[in-house]
């Protein structure tokens, strides 16, 4: 199930980046021939990729596709790396749980007092009403792994 939740983050990610370059392409091309753009266009972006963002982290986790610097564990052997990346992952969830609960206090801040872009109006807590089940996901992820295993996804 979390491999499946996963995997739609993933893919709601790359849906909402092609939707947007496809809006800074039409806003690009628009203003270089005919002089006309679609007005909030950069807010679009900004908003559209602070979401994009947090809806892949499921997907790398899953796939433990995070930077991994393994210069000082070169020596170290697969149980002693084994066990490092259990505590890794257990240190990421905390790090995830604690980033979904301020962000959901953000959220609810930005609601609260009706922030909005400058240009276009839109309502701030949007974004992060979408960045928090993401974040809350990794987190479910990272805890799995850490107790339990790899998914079956890894490796492939």
């Amino acid at each position: 199930m979390l491999s499946l939740l996963a995997r739609f983050c993933a893919i709601l990610a790359g849906v909402l980046l092609t939707v947007i370059t496809l809006i800074t392409c039409f806003s690009l091309i628009g203003r270089n021939t005919i002089g006309v753009t679609l007005v909030g266009d950069y807010e679009l972006t900004a908003v559209t990729a602070g979401a994009a963002i947090a809806l892949f982290m499921p997907w790398c986790q899953l796939k433990r596709e995070n930077i991994i610097v393994d210069f000082f564990t070169a020596k170290v052997s697969e149980a002693g790396i084994a066990r490092l990346d259990r505590f890794g992952s257990l240190l990421l969830a905390f790090l995830m749980f604690a980033l979904a609960w301020r962000t959901a206090i953000g959220g609810m801040s930005a609601y609260a007092s009706q922030t909005t872009t400058m240009m276009l109006g839109f309502p701030e807590w949007i974004t992060y009403a979408f960045m928090v089940p993401p974040f809350v996901l990794t987190g479910l992820i990272a805890l799995y792994q850490a107790f339990i295993g790899n998914f079956s996804e890894q490796g492939e």
